[in-house]
Order: structure tokens, then sequence, then C-alpha cells
């Protein structure tokens, strides 16, 4: 078995670089253009970052008012960045070349020992392009169409246990829907396998909703002390995983049945263009990525849209009346998906206004010019999502959510990019979207929902997103009998 609870543990493998940024020394501070960068927050990275943590759209609005649509900031394990929102400014971050501006560098030390160090997320140059060629043809295309019935049957399956009346938590609930689509999709695993699998991760899942997640996610933090520790019992669940997922690997590849559609089935035989495939280490990291980036990505940007949509009946009324066009008395299918225009512009209004992740990294490999700004090798560049989405100059009537911004135009990939840009926009986004609109599509044709009374929503960090506060309280006021079968 591949060693997935020690070897992408707290300690990066020999091959992986250290940062550039955190070998600074001060002869290179004293670099001019390090002293020419805007202005920013002037505080410590501990503090400047927790201040992020406490309110994040709130203190981005904050920078904004005070140091204006481009300055500087210092997160904690990461180079002084400067946050960029034009979109002339974005472009260039997104054209750059990837070896001039690296975005797994940019990530490296803050996540690398969480998801592991063969994470696509992690990961530059030639070995970056190489993986994620190999991992495009499983989250994309037509194949997306085969896993519609099991998306919506995993929500037909949570939608029993909810109760009529009482005030359930849509994000925990939305949380147990995606996690069980994306057990059964990227794994193909017998039912007994799939409740282990289902277990551990859930209870990571678990860990990271609550203030052990500090423990995870901040590198000072993250000791080993069995299990009395939140870092070891995050280590240990993650071998367990990594058991789990080794004789799967090995299964895969013996048998090679060319019936089995599921994600790691196509990747664990997927070869390059030398005939090589992923190691069983690395096919590991890149599906540990999709449990905890995919499954808190997905869930976070399910409950945004149910956020604003429960808020707003007008919006509800033509969601429901569409579904009631394209899908009519049929179950929701994969040839529906295509025709919900109305339900794809309301997704995309509730990623720009409320995006799951505020910024997109990269880290300056040599000095380069970019929105007029000369920075040395080792800076930071943000293409700040939140902060270009919420520009009144490119979206008029920034805070007001709007759905038709998306059915009047299309807007440009560097003034709308929720999911990133350039050769780095993220992999899954095709793959998300898609189990978001059979979610919406399918959980709107068995119940009536609203918002709890009284419920007021804020933007809290959650995890590694940006979610509403308090679960999104929702109350289920009917449900409607199901349709048959197709």
């Amino acid at each position: 078995m591949f060693a997935a609870g020690k070897a992408s543990g707290s300690h990066p493998p020999d091959a992986f670089p250290i940062p550039s940024y955190v070998n600074l020394g001060a002869a290179d501070r004293r670099d001019p253009s390090w002293a020419n960068l805007p202005k920013g927050p002037p505080w410590s990275p501990f503090f400047q970052s927790l201040r992020y943590t406490w309110a994040p759209y709130q203190s981005i609005e904050a920078d904004r008012r005070r140091y204006g649509n481009c300055y500087t900031i210092h997160p904690l394990c990461q180079p002084r960045m400067v946050v960029f929102s034009d979109p002339d400014a974005i472009r260039e971050i997104f054209t750059a070349d990837a070896d001039d501006l690296q975005g797994g560098e940019a990530a490296a030390w803050l996540i690398g020992p969480v998801l592991g160090w063969n994470s696509l997320v992690l990961l530059d140059g030639e070995r970056y392009r190489r993986d994620r060629r190999l991992m495009m043809p499983t989250l994309h295309g037509e194949r997306l169409h085969l896993y519609a019935r099991t998306i919506r049957e995993a929500t037909d399956r949570a939608l029993e246990r909810w109760r009529i009346g009482r005030p359930i938590s849509m994000h925990r609930e939305l949380r147990a829907i995606v996690l069980d689509v994306f057990l059964r999709t990227i794994f193909s695993l017998e039912e007994a396998q799939l409740e282990r699998l289902r277990d551990r991760q859930g209870r990571i899942l678990q860990m990271a909703d609550r203030l052990t997640a500090g423990f995870i996610f901040l590198p000072p933090l993250r000791m080993d002390w069995g299990r009395f520790s939140p870092w070891g019992r995050f280590l240990r669940l993650r071998g367990e995983i990594a058991a789990i997922l080794s004789a799967e690997i090995a299964r895969c590849r013996s048998e090679r049945k060319a019936d089995r559609i599921d994600v790691l089935s196509l990747l664990a035989t997927a070869r390059d263009e030398n005939g090589d495939s992923l190691t069983e280490q690395e096919l590991f990291d890149e599906m540990f990525t999709l449990l905890m980036a995919g499954i808190e990505t997905t869930t976070t940007s399910l409950a945004w849209v149910f956020c604003h949509v429960l808020a707003r009946p007008e919006v509800l009324r033509e969601v429901i009346a569409e579904r009631e066009r394209v899908v009519g008395t049929e179950r929701v299918s994969a040839e529906h998906i295509g025709e919900l225009r109305y339900l794809d512009a309301v997704m995309k209004e509730s990623a720009r206004l409320t995006p799951a992740t505020t910024d997109v990294a990269r880290v300056v490999k040599r000095p380069l010019r970019i929105g007029g700004i000369d920075l040395p090798a080792g800076a930071g560049v943000s293409a700040g999502i939140y902060l270009t989405h919420h520009r009144a100059d490119l979206w008029p009537e920034p805070e007001r959510f709007d759905p038709e911004r998306f059915i009047r135009a299309r807007p440009s990939p560097y003034t709308y990019f929720p999911f990133g840009g350039g050769d780095r926009r993220c992999l899954g986004a095709a793959f998300s979207t898609y189990v978001m609109k059979v979610v919406i599509t399918q959980l709107l044709s068995r119940l009536e929902l609203r918002l709890a009374p009284r419920y007021r929503m804020r933007p809290a960090f959650h995890a590694i997103t940006i979610s509403p506060s308090g679960g999104v309280p929702v109350i289920i006021d009917r449900r409607t009998p199901q349709r048959a079968a197709i």
C-alpha cells in the first residue's frame, strides 16, 4: 500500500521545491520593487488572516474602501501578495507563462499536507500539464450525462429522511447528498466499502466544521499527538481512506472492466503520451483532493444558491416554472440539464455575488510587470474574485441579486471567474456544476421549502470556503409524490 498517511503528511517529498518566498532574505527585500508594491493593511500576517477568517467579504470591502481596487496583503504562510481586480491585469495573470507565474507553489505550504503533495492543485510545470491531461476526460464531456441517475437517486434517498415542519441545516444535508454523489461517481465500491469510506470521509468533513479546522488548515497548529490531537486524528482517518482506496486501485488495474464508468477506474487505467500511468500515490492524492476540495466547494455553492433563491420568492417561482416547462411530469435527466437556462443564470449570479472562494493566487518566479506594477520574484499575485465581481464599473448595482445579467450578456472570463481562469481553471467545474443542477432541480420537484423565521445570513469562513452562516436553516412545508423513474 502507498504511504498516503505519512508521505503526504506534514513533510513534502524531496522532489518538491521549497517555495521561494519561504527563503526570501533581507537582501531580497531590499529590492526596490518590494518597496514599490501598492499599499495595503499594515498588520502582521497572523492578524490579517484572523481578520479575513472572522469576516471574509467584509474585510475585502474594507480594504477596497481604504486602498482602492489594487492593494497588497500578507496572509499567513503565503508571500506578500498584490490583489488585482482590473480586467486587463486579470488577463495578464491568466495568460502569463506558467513558468513565470506558478499556482501550485502559491498553495503548497498551506494545503499540501492536507490534500497530498501530488494533488493537481499543488503541481506546476510539465507535471501539472501531464496530470491535467490525464484527468480531463474523466470529469468533462458526455461522460457527465452518465451520472444523472446516480445524482438524482442520491438526492431522493436523502430527501426521504428530511422531516416536514422542522428546521434542518441545508449545508449539512446538502453535504450528505454531495458526499454520496461523489462516492458513487468517483468510485465503484461494494456497499460495505462504500460505507466505510463514507464514515471516514464524513468524520474528516465534520472536523472541518468545527474549531478543529484550524488544527488542519493552519500549518503552525499541525501537531500529531496521537488520537488526542485533531491533526493526529486527521492523519489516521486519511490513512484509513488510503487503505480502502489502495485495494480498489489494485482491483481497477487488474480487472480493467470496460463497463465501469467511475472516475477512479478510468483514471487508474489512463496512460499519457509515453504510455505511463499515475502512480498509486498520485492517484490517491488526486482522489482525496476531489473528496476534500470538490465536496466542500460544491456543497457551499449549493448552500449559497438556496440561500439566495429561498430569500427571493420571484426568483424561486421562475426556477420552478422553468423546471415545469422543461422537465414536466418526468424526472430530471441528462437531456433536460442544458435547457435549464434560468437556473444556470441563477447559479452564476450566486457565484458572482457570493463566491465560495475569494481569490486565485500565483507566485512570481521572475520579475514581471502586471497591471502596470513591477513585481519581484517571490511576490504573490491574486486575481481577486470577490473584488472583481463587486466592481460597480463592471457590474452595475453589484450588491443586487440579478440572474438576468447572465441571460442578457455573456461576461468576459476576466470579469467573471468563480472557478479561476487560464490553464489552471478548476478542472472539476463542469462536474460540480452538473451535480448542482441535478440536485437543485430534483429537490425542488419533491419539496416546498422556506428559510427558517428570523434567519439572518452573514458570510462565514468555513474550512476552505466562504459559506452562509448557520448552515442555512430551512423548513419543509410540503412533499410532492415521487414521479416514476425513467
